[in-house]
């Protein structure tokens, strides 16, 4: 069990500062490191999950107070994304993990090319709520229970991308990820139980302890370098996963 919460300490830590330097990837850098340690699709999620509803806790609070949430944006986001989060929930914990790894395995790497191929651009920023927020909410739930991350990824980039002020946007879209990681926990236990628990203290002890270097590392390390690092390590294990398919057969 030591080893166990060592190994899943280093993965929150490490998973903390990628999400330190982008502002997003948590959940799919922690997610994809567990699953590429053999643990079962449905497991790892739920851990992330169970870990996500407290740390990402302190950070949706801190940007609610520091008014850096769109209300309308929030529920446009929050209510979709937690009936996306328990569907995905009870798809992961019902299909068979070995058919779960093979289909994340485009997902990662779909979401590796997003991550190092999204374009940076500048245009009229707004704080309107676009129209695409309540099946984004919704697709970027399914998706982030179903794989253990992904929801900042795809609403982040998305809503940037529709002109919404960044600010405004981490900090909606963090305040909604936690009450979306609150509902996909409380679905995982419903299906799974409680994973390991060392590894689901693990992922939040090394968070926590991760988050202060993380803070520095975001103002210090230039965004796109820590993109593509980001984009290059999940692309890794998404390949990694289809030489094991390739290889078992």
């Amino acid at each position: 069990m030591p080893t166990d919460f060592l190994i899943s300490a280093a993965i929150g830590a490490l998973a903390q500062l990628v999400d330190g330097a982008l502002g997003m990837a948590y959940g799919v850098t922690s997610a994809a490191m567990l699953l590429a340690l053999g643990i079962p699709p449905a497991m790892a999620s739920a851990s992330v999950h169970y870990a996500e509803t407290l740390t990402c806790g302190a950070s949706g609070i801190s940007h609610l107070m520091a008014g850096n949430v769109l209300k309308k944006l929030f529920w446009a986001l929050v209510i979709p994304g937690a009936i996306g989060a328990t569907i995905g929930a009870y798809v992961v914990s019902h299909v068979p993990a070995t058919w779960m790894k093979l289909a994340l395995t485009p997902y990662l790497i779909g979401m590796g090319l997003f991550l190092l191929f999204r374009p940076l651009r500048r245009q009229h920023l707004h704080d309107d709520t676009p129209a695409i927020s309540r099946p984004l909410g919704l697709v970027a739930g399914f998706a982030d229970a179903v794989a253990g991350g992904g929801w900042s990824a795809l609403t982040v980039t998305t809503l940037v991308g529709r002109g919404v002020r960044p600010r405004m946007v981490i900090g909606t879209v963090h305040l909604a990820k936690c009450l979306v990681s609150a509902v996909a926990s409380i679905s995982f236990f419903v299906q799974v139980g409680i994973p390991h628990g060392a590894s689901v203290v693990g992922l939040i002890v090394g968070g926590v302890l991760a988050a202060p270097l993380s803070a520095v590392l975001a103002r210090r390390m230039p965004p796109r370098v820590a993109t593509i690092l980001a984009a290059l390590a999940v692309l890794a294990i998404g390949i990694n996963n289809i030489a094991h398919s390739l290889m078992s057969h």
